[in-house]
Formats: structure tokens, C-alpha cells, sequence
């Protein structure tokens, strides 16, 4: 899954030809230019009038699914392969630098393992249920039961290693 975009620096409008702009150091982000009667230079000063941003690939990212309430029992507990659930929360840095991992090894085990997110503060039963004290945490579950659990921003080799013992 792609990396969040915090902050993008856009050249003035008069540096700017009138047709599209392509950002190729962040792959995917190109300027429109737009007949919008909406002026964008009133609610973000970087950009040109009558222009906006856009992600060519927003739709072709593949990320890890949310589970919620309602669903946990049929994507989680009665799975017929292993599951990786992560529980985290957006204000978590560590959950932050974990994401990519997690997405990672979501691509690597595809059709062996099903990975899933929990946000601990829209589900707090779950996280509850399984005692989730700290974040991220990461748990393996197999045959609806959880088997190991793994506290903190750990690197790939030491989920892997995890990941391994149930397929």
C-alpha cells in the first residue's frame, strides 16, 4: 500500500504550462487544470487556479481490509486459513511504520494467510476480548483460536517467523 502524503511543495502557477502536471517522483500525482468556478488558490496557497491534484493509481492500491464487530466472527474465527490480525489505532506511530509490513506480508502469503486490521478505538470489544494492552500488537489466529501474539513495531523477519509455524 502506498506511503501517506504529508506535504507536497507545487511550483507557482506561472512556472506551470496549462496542461497537465506530472510529479514523477511521487508516482501517480499529476495537476489537472479544471473549469470548476471553485478558485483553489483561496484554500490552499500552493496551488494554481482553477487546478487540482489527483492520484492516477488511488483505486488499484491493494491494503490490508478493516474487521469490525460484525464481521470478525465470519473473516477471523471461521477462517479456513490462518489469519494475521493487526490491532492498531490512527494516532499510533509504531502502527504507522508497521502498516507497510503488514501489507507486505499480506502480498507474500496471499492464498496461505488472510491479514485483516482492527482499529482499537472503533473496536474496542475485540480488543478487549484478546487483552490488547499495547500497540500495534499483532496476533496469529488458526482454527478461530489465537495462537501467538506479537507486541510493538517489530521488523518483517521476526513476523515471518511467526507467520511460518501455521501455515
Amino acid at each position: 500500500m502506498a506511503g501517506v502524503l504529508e506535504t507536497l511543495i507545487i511550483p507557482c502557477a506561472s512556472a506551470l504550462p496549462s496542461a497537465s502536471v506530472r510529479f514523477p517522483q511521487l508516482r501517480g500525482l499529476k495537476m489537472l487544470p479544471t473549469r470548476s468556478s471553485l478558485n483553489l488558490r483561496t484554500t490552499h496557497k500552493f496551488a494554481p487556479p482553477r487546478s487540482r491534484i489527483v492520484c492516477e493509481a488511488q483505486d488499484t492500491a491493494v491494503g490490508v481490509a478493516a474487521v469490525t464487530d460484525p464481521d470478525w466472527q465470519s473473516l477471523v474465527i471461521e477462517s479456513d486459513l490462518p489469519v494475521l490480525v493487526e490491532f492498531w489505532a490512527p494516532w499510533c506511530g509504531p502502527c504507522r511504520m508497521i502498516h507497510p509490513v503488514i501489507d507486505k506480508l499480506a502480498k507474500d502469503y496471499a492464498g496461505k494467510l488472510k491479514c485483516f486490521k482492527v482499529n482499537t478505538d472503533d473496536c474496542s470489544s475485540i480488543a478487549t476480548q484478546y487483552g490488547i494492552r499495547s500497540i500495534p500488537t499483532v496476533i496469529i489466529f488458526k482454527n478461530g483460536e489465537k495462537k501467538e501474539a506479537v507486541i510493538g513495531a517489530v521488523p518483517e523477519s521476526t513476523l515471518t517467523t511467526c507467520i511460518e509455524k501455521y501455515l
